[in-house]
């Protein structure tokens, strides 16, 4: 049987060719030291559509620094929620896009789960490169335990904060936090109310800058060291978690005298709320 060549180009089956779907890509950048960008990551952002960046002035420097001069797109908590149904669209419909932040790895206090979040949601392929983060150099240069950890970033600065201290006092894993150095001394101050004043601590700044140091001693002498010495730049606390053998969290008192119509009555301090031991505490000290 002999089959008409136009036949069979004329109604062969269309082979309708399927636009692949893109990818994201978060990408880190360097906390302090540009010489930390690796080779991976460069090639990456030179790759990519589309560059989604906290401040596009910021990132714009160390952008131009690697000429990189793919499209640059503001992308940060303020507007990450009306943008982040669209840009799933355009990887969704081909475009690969890369997420960076001002500094370190996207997501990690900073800009980013919602992106990442929403692109899992869709099916769409995420891969995180590996590369600068803040916390963990801090982290390795303490000195204090660093097997098991647990990261609790920036605490809530009014509404929480007391609940989210409360809930630490009897973690025995170390503890990260990330501070302003405006706010260091008051915060090293709220630690001793929570977890006593001998607690080991370690406060790393400046990480991978020229300035980069680490003070490291009880919340006394750090707090005394930093009351006489004003701290600057970004900070990186790392606290000790609780003794196997303290039995008395914080190193609070387990009674207090407190007068009462003329009387004194001994009060149990274990019964207390953290933020009415303080607060009795305070009293004690102003009627000495």
């Amino acid at each position: 049987m002999v089959v008409d060549s136009f036949f069979l180009t004329t109604f062969a089956p269309i082979k309708i060719k399927r636009k692949r779907m893109g990818k994201l890509f978060v990408v880190p950048t360097p906390v302090g030291n540009m010489e930390d960008m690796t080779f991976r990551a460069i090639r990456v952002l030179k790759e990519a559509d589309l560059i989604l960046a906290e401040d596009t002035r910021t990132s714009s420097v160390l952008l131009h620094h690697y000429e990189i001069k793919n499209q640059l797109l503001s992308h940060h908590k303020f507007n990450e929620h009306q943008t982040v149904e669209r840009l799933v669209e355009r990887i969704k419909a081909g475009e690969t896009v890369a997420l960076i932040s001002d500094a370190g790895t996207p997501a990690i206090s900073d800009p980013g789960f919602l992106m990442v979040r929403e692109c899992v949601r869709n099916g769409i392929e995420v891969t995180c490169l590996p590369g600068p983060t803040a916390f963990v150099p801090a982290l390795v240069m303490s000195g204090l335990p660093d097997e098991r950890f647990c990261f609790e970033g920036f605490l809530p600065q009014k509404k929480g904060r007391n609940t989210r201290l409360q809930s630490l006092v009897n973690e025995s894993r170390s503890m990260i936090f990330y501070e302003s150095p405006y706010r260091l001394v008051k915060t090293l101050e709220q630690f001793v109310e929570y977890f006593g004043s001998d607690r080991k601590v370690a406060v790393c700044r400046e990480i991978s800058k020229v300035h980069e140091d680490c003070v490291r001693g009880t919340l006394t002498e750090v707090i005394t060291h930093f009351k006489e010495t004003e701290p600057k730049g970004e900070i990186v606390i790392i606290l000790s978690g609780k003794d196997e053998n303290d039995h008395n969290p914080g190193g609070e008192e387990t009674g207090m005298q407190e007068p009462v119509g003329g009387d004194t009555v001994s009060i149990d301090m274990k019964k207390l709320s953290n933020a009415e031991r303080c607060a009795l505490r305070r009293k004690n000290k102003m009627n000495k």
